[in-house]
């Protein structure tokens, strides 16, 4: 089996980037309307790394698709359905591994996809 090739012992100026998850909630208002938010859940420093890009043709408009793993100390709560803002962009998480199992780091691999209209 592979090492963890981010060692727990590695610069902590590594984690310089700064991310948000957000988890989309669901709230009422006074005339029962239901309205989707996406809500702040935390602000970490993160490790950022690229992961491939990968471009493809639909429906007459080039499709971006850019997948980045974030790598981030252990944080207990976070799950696959919240999204990842970085600067103004945002990223669909698709998995979240506890590297190793030992509750150190987590990698997050997550995607950001951009529509160039045609």
């Amino acid at each position: 089996m592979q090492s963890f090739k981010y060692s727990p012992n590695f610069n902590s100026g590594s984690f310089r980037h700064r991310i948000t998850f957000l988890k989309e909630t669901i709230t009422v208002d006074e005339l029962m309307q239901e309205n989707v938010e996406m809500v702040e859940v935390a602000t970490v420093w993160c490790m950022i790394k690229t992961v491939s890009g990968r471009e493809y043709f639909s429906a007459a408009s080039t499709q971006n698709e850019n997948t980045y793993r974030f790598i981030i100390r252990y944080k207990n709560g976070l799950t696959p359905d919240m999204q990842i803002k970085f600067n103004e962009r945002i990223f669909d998480i698709e998995s979240i591994l506890n590297d190793d199992e030992l509750n150190k780091t987590l990698t997050i691999i997550a995607k950001e996809r951009v529509s160039n209209g045609g």
